[in-house]
């Protein structure tokens, strides 16, 4: 049979968003294609298996997912030699391969936007990086997947000779994301107040994700609301100093929290907790928290520009993420309008309902044949 490899090393340690889609392929993709194998490369801090399925073998591969190793050498690293396609999951496509590659590009923010990507080392060693892999991928993979139709349109203005390889494969959203019931002793242990409201912003504290508008926004919209909270759950990038200093200018440096990487069960009744979610990011590939705080009941507030508005529908409340004051009435409609934020609760769960990871599965599933053909 046709052996597949995916490449799953970001299901590892440290919780992402790719992370979650790659687990969502690997759940789903053996199932749903019986007459194929499966080779998944896993990090070497995911101990358990990452699968049942039979059809299914793991292989750990010591090197990280972003590294030289994988940029140019991985061939080398790990025995790819009966692999008839390769699944590059994160954005790089690795060198040396001799098989069809598939390609997940999330997005091109690497090469339209660097300013608002990470800067973990130093922009001179992670910029020419990145750029280097999207745009091998983009020359030469079989095919190019990619979450939304936005991320879609980016990368056809960007590489007009890669329009044909691109189809979109929307995401999903885990059962385990619905609306629970809410345990203050739960709050207490992360260190929230139970008996106080909070708006909930989630995710990596890099400059796409304009965390420093976050604060600015919930200033504006919450500074006569003296019941509310603004509560960060950041995956650890920078120290969030300059937020805490920037809030203490706005007077409401007493108002803020930050958590750590939570587990799912956490999250998802902070998402059920929120009187809203604070999303005003500059661009995203996808933006899974949006889909999952709607499908938790929590009303979303997001940028009205890239994939949000695509993901959220007439679910949620948007302006424009370069205009805090904007945005800021947005969040106060919902913190005090309760017929609105009834409204968007009933909402969210329902445009929830049709993001689905099995559909996202087949649509990857659907690309591995016809690379191969």
């Amino acid at each position: 049979m046709p052996l597949i490899c995916i490449d799953c090393r970001y299901i590892g340690p440290r919780p992402s968003g790719i992370a979650k889609v790659v687990q969502a392929l690997v759940n789903h993709a053996p199932s749903l294609a019986p007459d194929l194998d499966f080779l998944l490369l896993k990090h070497p801090r995911a101990t358990d298996r990452l699968t049942t399925a039979e059809n299914v073998r793991e292989v750990v591969v010591k090197a990280a997912a972003n590294s030289p190793t994988t940029m140019w050498w991985l061939p080398f690293a790990v025995d790819l030699s009966q692999v008839d396609l390769f699944h590059a999951t994160f954005n790089i496509m690795p060198a040396g391969l001799r098989m069809p590659c598939v390609t997940t590009v999330h997005d091109i923010m690497w090469l339209t936007n660097p300013e608002w990507c990470n800067a973990r080392y130093s922009s001179a060693i992670e910029r020419p990086f990145y750029q280097h892999g999207i745009n091998r991928a983009l020359r030469r993979s079989a095919a190019i997947a990619t979450v939304s139709e936005a991320s879609k349109r980016e990368i056809c203005e960007f590489a007009s000779l890669a329009a044909d390889r691109v189809k979109v494969t929307p995401l999903g959203v885990a059962k385990e994301c619905r609306k629970v019931a809410v345990d203050p002793r739960r709050l207490a242990r992360l260190g929230l107040p139970p008996e106080r409201r909070f708006v909930l912003t989630v995710g990596q504290h890099v400059p796409y994700k304009n965390h420093e508008g976050a604060v600015e926004i919930f200033a504006e919209a919450a500074a006569s609301l003296s019941d509310v909270d603004l509560v960060f759950v950041q995956r650890i990038n920078r120290q969030p100093d300059e937020l805490k200093q920037l809030a203490e200018q706005l007077g409401v440096g007493k108002r803020l929290h930050f958590l750590p990487s939570v587990d799912q069960d956490d999250l998802t009744m902070l998402y059920s907790a929120a009187t809203a979610l604070l999303h005003p990011s500059f661009c995203e590939g996808f933006g899974l928290p949006l889909a999952e705080a709607m499908a938790c009941g929590c009303p979303v507030v997001t940028s009205d520009v890239s994939a949000m508005a695509e993901v959220v529908g007439d679910a949620g409340l948007m302006a424009n993420p370069h205009d805090p004051s904007g945005m800021a009435s947005a969040l106060r409609t919902v913190l005090t309008v309760p017929g609105v934020r009834a409204a968007l609760q009933d909402k969210g769960p329902q445009r929830a309902a049709a993001m689905n990871w099995e559909r996202f599965a087949a649509g990857n599933v659907e690309l591995y044949r016809e690379a191969m053909q």
